[in-house]
């Protein structure tokens, strides 16, 4: 028997984000948007809730809860605001899984407990100014020098990497070189405030404007032996691991944006009256919203599947790369749709679609652009 109704803990948990982030995050998130300030009381009391801990065992800090959890949590915050819930998937897919997958106890213990409780933040150090979507391309170097790892290097667009409650970033690095010529890439976690590590100051960006984005440095940056994370040689293999489960979480992200315009402009048809009428009872509007609230519907099918077999521990690449790819457009459709509907008031950043058309974007980008997750779908079916 097929059914996608969801169990009696995740519904709570999903009504409990939902209620917090529509009384404690939508009446102020606005103000910390327009001064591109981070939100740190709000997540403060998501940390409270247990939302940064959600996928993590209670042995280490967390709620002993899966990664779907995860995901509904990140599409009812997104329904509001975008930067909060970008804070809470980078912090807990970027920050905290991989070191709860691939860390050594010592490391789970040292680390996962402040990051599951989410009074510290940790960052995922994979893009470099020149890399891109060629992840593979690493420049950035660590060479093993009297029991420490010395750090060379950069890195961009690093979310969660400069806020006064990063605790670490997990940096990748070339350590070596294989036996067929290609690079050898490791991890290295690099705690906050290690000498030679530098943060840039924050991007100015079109949108995620109360999130921290930065660039990063590493100047002979020192670090113990024990900080490489997984095994040597493995960082790239564990990092796209990473990718493919932060890819069912942007896509969960991307469905509550999507589902935030349909909220905002089922709202707004009801009241905004034109030639008699409210806007609303016009079939072209009607037609419009009804294509919307489908884009939302099949794009969380396709994130619910694609978790349902992650949280078996089924492979889900493919279905992480679909999930991602129709997620994505569905919010920049969404956007562009709900700020149409909006007319002058949807360029207004005073109202939330002008918010969620400028964070749109970022989904087709990041984690992936939506040209590699077409070619891992054409991978997955056999086409090299």
């Amino acid at each position: 028997m097929i059914d996608l109704t969801l169990d009696e803990e995740h519904e709570a948990l999903r009504k409990t984000v939902q209620e917090f982030a529509r009384e404690e995050v939508a009446p102020v998130i606005g103000d910390f948007y327009e001064r591109e300030e981070f939100p740190y009381e709000i997540v403060a009391k998501m940390g409270a809730m247990g939302l940064f801990g959600l996928p993590i065992s209670e042995e280490y800090g967390g709620m002993g809860g899966d990664y779907f959890a995860l995901c509904l949590a990140l599409e009812e915050l997104a329904r509001v605001d975008s930067s909060v819930a970008i804070t809470l998937e980078a912090g807990v897919s970027l920050g905290a899984m991989p070191l709860y997958r691939f860390g050594t106890e010592e490391q789970k213990r040292r680390w996962l407990p402040e990051l599951a409780a989410g009074t510290k933040l940790g960052a995922f150090g994979l893009t470099e100014p020149g890399g891109g979507s060629d992840a593979g391309a690493t420049r950035t170097t660590a060479k093993l020098d009297g029991g420490e790892w010395v750090v060379n290097g950069s890195k961009a667009f690093i979310t969660n990497s400069g806020t006064d409650i990063t605790t670490l970033v997990t940096a990748t690095a070339v350590t070596g070189v294989k036996d067929d010529g290609r690079k050898e890439i490791s991890a290295i976690i690099i705690p906050a405030g290690t000498p030679g590590f530098a943060v840039s100051k924050k991007y100015s960006k079109v949108g995620w404007n109360a999130s921290d984005t930065r660039e990063l440095s590493f100047a002979d940056v020192r670090v113990p032996a024990e900080n490489v994370l997984g095994q040597v040689g493995r960082g790239y293999a564990q990092f796209l691991s990473t990718l493919d489960e932060g890819r069912v979480a942007i896509a969960a992200l991307s469905v509550g944006l999507a589902q935030g315009c349909v909220d905002e402009s089922l709202r707004y048809v009801g009241e905004r009256e034109a030639f008699g009428r409210k806007i609303g009872q016009y079939q072209a509007i009607q037609f419009k919203i009804a294509d919307m609230e489908t884009r939302v519907h099949t794009s969380r099918l396709a994130y619910y599947a694609a978790a349902a077999k992650m949280v078996r521990g089924e492979p889900f690449k493919r279905e992480a790369a679909i999930a991602k790819l129709v997620a994505s457009n569905a919010a920049m459709d969404n956007a562009r749709d709900a700020t149409q509907i909006f007319g002058g008031y949807g360029f207004m950043n005073e109202f939330p679609v002008g918010r969620f058309y400028r964070d749109a974007k970022i989904l087709e980008i990041g984690e992936g652009t939506s040209e590699v997750q077409r070619m891992l779908i054409a991978r997955e079916l056999g086409l090299r």
